[in-house]
């Protein structure tokens, strides 16, 4: 029984996104509950845990970066094995968690474990959360996504943005409007 369910939330995830398609349903659900745009949201997630799969990018959701090093893995349960494996070597800010590569080190407090993380409804939750508070910031969703990166901005979010601003012009989505930023 868990495996079809796990097979439908998968397929729910990683969706189709062909040219002027919506993001999958799971994310413009968790986007519209956010308040933020669903393009926005499943570009940051194809900018960070993408993997080709049957010659399109989708997200992965069992994806860790370790001190640089991108990591996937077949399933949940080897990626929170490889996750805890890391966290006894490797510094909390230094590991990035899930579809959202949601940063342990600065943003574990928004998790029940550190395998929480790599819940992909629980990851993307968070990754709305995030991108939520910054576009109160900056008012602006392509800003928000570099400081999503990088909360102090630069170089680093500006690069992030680019990457974010050709996921979204790859698969022709429309970059949403700018805002007023709230104090």
């Amino acid at each position: 029984m868990a495996a079809p369910r796990l097979s439908l939330l998968l397929l729910a995830l990683l969706g189709s996104a062909q040219a002027r398609e919506l993001p999958p349903a799971t994310y413009q659900r968790i986007a519209e509950q956010a308040g933020i745009p669903a393009e926005i949201l499943y570009a940051i997630a194809l900018q960070e845990s993408a993997l080709l799969l049957r010659g399109q990018l989708r997200p992965w959701p069992w994806t860790l970066n370790v001190a640089g090093r991108p990591q996937r893995f077949a399933n949940q349960p080897a990626a929170c094995r490889a996750l805890h494996q890391a966290l006894t070597t490797t510094p909390p800010t230094r590991i990035d968690i899930g579809l959202t590569q949601i940063n342990w080190g600065y943003h574990g407090q928004r998790f029940a474990s550190p395998c929480a993380a790599l819940q992909p409804i629980r990851n993307l939750r968070v990754a709305a959360q995030l991108l939520r508070e910054q576009h109160r910031r900056s008012g602006d969703w392509l800003r928000a996504a570099g400081h999503y990166h990088r909360p102090a901005g630069g170089a680093p979010a500006a690069r992030y943005r680019q990457g974010v601003a050709r996921h979204l012009a790859r698969l022709k989505f429309p970059l949403p409007p700018a805002t007023e930023a709230r104090p």
